[in-house]
C-alpha cells in the first residue's frame, strides 16, 4: 500500500440550504460534515500490516489481466509522462513502470486489479464508527489499483479520485516516471531506479515488482473489457444538505477485477457497508466525506465519517448520525 508518502463539489446551494432546511424534511440540517461529528483517531498504524503485504505481493503464474479502460487511462498517461520525462524512457516502459506495482498490491492471483479495491489490512479502531452502530462503518484508508493511502501519496485524494482509473493514473504514472528519471539522473542503473519508483509500496520491498516488470516485458498484458474505469463504482449526482454535489456509490459486492479482497476473511479489517464519497467544503477547508444510509449499513440512521484532505484518516475523523442525502440519479435515500 502506498503508505510511505500518501470530487469536484458542485456549489449551486438553493434556497432551503440557506435557511438551514433539508428537502423534504422540513427541519433544520445536520451539518455535521466537515469535522463536526464525534472523533476517532490516534490508534496509529497497524503494525502487521506492512508484512501482510509482503507475504501477499507474490503473484501467480500465468497471463497477467488489466482492465481494459484502466489500461487506456495508464497508457495514455504513459504516453504524456515519457514525452515530458528529462530521461530517456519509452511510452512502453513507462505503462510497465506503473503497471508493475498493481498486481502485487491488490492481485496477487494475476487477475484484474479492481480500481474500487479497498484496504484490509488496517483495522484499528481509530478507522471505524466509535459509536459501532454497525459493522460496515470502517473507513479503508487505502483506496484503488494503486493503494492511495491517506497517510501518504493519498492524501490529498478522496476514494473518488482514487478509483477513477483516469484520474489516478493522471497522478501515478508521472509520479513514478518522475522518481525513475531522477534516480536514472543521479547514476543508477534502470533496475535500481524502478526500485526507487516504486519505493512508496511496501509490496516492491522483496522484489516482486520488478518480477512483474520482467512478465510484462517478456508477456504483455491480457485485457479485459468487464473492469471499467470505476471497477463497478458508479458515478452519481447527489444533494446533501440542499447542495448539488458529484458523488460515487462505492458497492464492494459490484466490484469488477479481483474480487478477493471483498471476503469477509481477506483481512482483519471489515468489508465496508456501501457508501457514497464525495467532496465538500467547510470554512475554506476540504474534506473527503464518506456517507452510509442506513438501509445500505443496517444502522439505524444514516452515518457519515469526514476527513480533512491532507490528514491521516488514522489520526482523526469525524464521525455523524445524519439525515441529509439523497441520491437524485436514482431517488434513493432522504428525497
Amino acid at each position: 500500500m502506498a503508505r510511505k508518502q500518501r470530487g469536484p463539489v458542485r456549489g449551486l446551494a438553493i434556497l432551503t440550504a440557506v435557511l438551514g432546511v433539508t428537502i423534504g424534511l422540513g427541519v433544520p440540517a445536520a451539518l455535521a460534515a466537515g469535522g463536526d461529528g464525534v472523533t476517532s483517531g490516534g490508534g496509529g498504524d497497524n503494525p502487521n500490516a506492512d508484512q501482510l503485504r509482503r507475504d501477499r505481493a507474490w503473484v501467480a503464474p500465468g497471463p497477467l489481466v488489466f482492465g481494459t479502460e484502466p489500461y487506456e487511462a495508464v497508457s495514455a498517461a504513459a504516453k504524456e509522462a515519457a514525452g515530458a520525462a528529462d530521461c530517456t524512457i519509452s511510452a512502453e516502459a513507462a505503462t510497465n513502470l506503473a503497471l508493475s506495482t498493481t498486481w502485487p498490491e491488490v492481485a496477487g492471483s494475476g487477475k484484474a486489479p479492481s480500481p474500487m479495491t479497498l484496504s484490509r489490512y488496517d483495522d484499528q479502531t481509530s478507522l471505524a464508527d466509535p459509536e459501532q452502530r454497525a459493522k460496515g462503518l470502517f473507513f479503508n484508508p487505502g483506496v484503488g489499483i494503486w493503494q492511495l493511502d491517506s497517510a501518504g501519496l493519498g492524501a490529498k485524494e478522496t476514494a473518488a479520485t482514487a478509483i477513477d482509473s483516469v484520474r489516478a493514473a493522471q497522478k501515478m504514472v508521472p509520479y513514478m516516471v518522475g522518481k525513475f528519471c531522477g534516480a536514472i539522473n543521479g547514476g543508477s542503473s534502470t533496475a535500481r531506479a524502478r526500485a526507487t519508483a516504486w519505493k512508496d509500496w511496501h509490496a516492491c520491498d522483496a522484489g516482486a515488482c520488478e518480477t512483474i516488470y520482467q512478465r510484462l516485458e517478456s508477456d504483455g498484458v491480457t485485457k479485459d473489457a468487464s473492469v471499467t474505469r470505476y471497477g463497478g463504482a458508479q458515478p452519481r449526482d447527489c444533494t446533501y444538505e440542499g447542495t448539488k454535489y458529484d458523488c460515487l456509490y462505492v458497492d464492494p459486492g459490484a466490484a469488477e477485477g479481483e474480487k478477493a479482497w471483498t471476503a469477509p476473511d481477506f483481512g482483519p479489517a471489515p468489508v465496508p457497508a456501501p457508501f457514497y464519497v464525495f467532496t465538500y467544503a467547510k470554512g475554506g477547508k476540504d474534506y473527503e466525506v464518506r456517507y452510509w444510509l442506513k438501509a445500505d449499513s443496517g444502522a439505524d440512521t444514516d452515518v457519515s465519517a469526514s476527513r480533512e484532505l491532507g490528514v491521516n484518516a488514522r489520526t482523526k475523523l469525524s464521525w455523524a448520525a445524519e439525515t441529509s442525502l439523497c441520491d437524485t440519479t436514482t431517488g434513493t435515500g432522504n428525497c
